[in-house]
Order: structure tokens, then sequence, then C-alpha cells
């Protein structure tokens, strides 16, 4: 028997049913699905004065994606942080199919709830086209990544590419997935 993750099976199963409902759509190919998950960690001037913290970037972001990360570069020369064109300032990786739904399983399940003090995601950081972005500020509530080996502790973005027209069903989407946005009290 052919290995399908969870949420891959529950937005089959259950998801293109309940926002069909929701939304009215006529068709199936109407519905919203995830096309891709990116993540993005800037390492800035740490990244400039020690060639090491790229490397160890690379290696933390492809432990947390489990798929290999590349190094992003700069695109022009900035004197005062002495940035040249084409120096590694950063690590990116992105993920699609299988591996997106892995991540985002482990990323609900797991990473999310050990954030400190959290009360839910904001709701407000879609971009007008269905796409989602939110920060993590440190890169030690991945259960991968072994706190005793880490140096600086890092931020990174995440986003998520939908093929949803709205946000509306964007967001519908990604509650429909059981991402825990925080709970409006007006």
């Amino acid at each position: 028997m052919e290995y399908i993750p969870r949420l891959k099976q529950k937005y089959r199963e259950e998801i293109i049913t309940s926002l069909t409902k929701e939304f009215g759509y006529k068709t199936v190919m109407q519905v919203p699905k995830l096309l891709k998950i990116s993540l993005n960690q800037g390492l800035g001037r740490t990244a400039i004065a020690d060639k090491k913290v790229i490397d160890q970037g690379i290696e933390e972001m492809s432990l947390v994606a489990g798929q290999k990360a590349v190094s992003t570069k700069s695109k022009k020369d900035i004197s005062n942080f002495k940035l040249r064109k084409g120096m590694p300032i950063g690590v990116r990786v992105t993920l699609r199919g299988d591996k997106m739904y892995e991540f985002l399983d482990r990323l609900i399940a797991s990473s999310i709830p050990r954030i400190r003090d959290f009360r839910g995601i904001n709701d407000k950081s879609f971009d007008g086209r269905g796409n989602f972005t939110f920060g993590i500020t440190e890169q030690i509530i991945f259960p991968e990544i072994d706190i005793d080996k880490i140096n600086h502790i890092q931020g990174m973005d995440i986003t998520f590419v939908t093929s949803a027209k709205t946000d509306k069903e964007a967001l519908a989407l990604l509650k429909a997935f059981g991402f825990p946005f925080k709970t409006q009290n007006n």
C-alpha cells in the first residue's frame, strides 16, 4: 500500500467537501489547495562576519524541512554593512507535494505548541491573493533541532502559497488543516 501523508488524506476526504459546501464551488478544481510552503531565514550581520553561520543555517533548515536548503545571496553592495553583491546572507527551502504535507503536520502538531506564551497565530498576514506568511522568532521550537548545538537563536518566515482567490478562502483552508489562528473577541 502506498503511503499518503495524514493531512493530504484529510484534504482529499474532508476539507474538499467542507470548503465546497462553505463557498458553493461548482467543481472540485475550484477548491483552493496548498501549492507550496517556503521557509526563509535571513542571517544578516552574523553571516557576513562568520561564514560558518550560513553552513549551520543550511544544516538546521535542512533538518527542519526534511529537504536540502540553499543559501540566498545579496543582490547589491551595501557598504555600511560591509556587504558585497553575491555574498550569502540567508537560507531558504521550498517544499511541495508529500514533504510539504509532512512539514505542515509536524508544524501544527509539535512545533507551534512549543512556542513560548503562544496565544494563536494572527490572521492578518494574508497578502490579498490567498497567500499567508508568519514569522517564528526562535528556530528551537522545531524538535529536529538540538538546542545544545545552537550558537545563535534565529527566526524564520514561513509562507503558505495557496491556489485560493481570496484571503477568506485561504483562511478557511488553513483552518481546515488545523492551523491555530487567534480567536477574535470583538
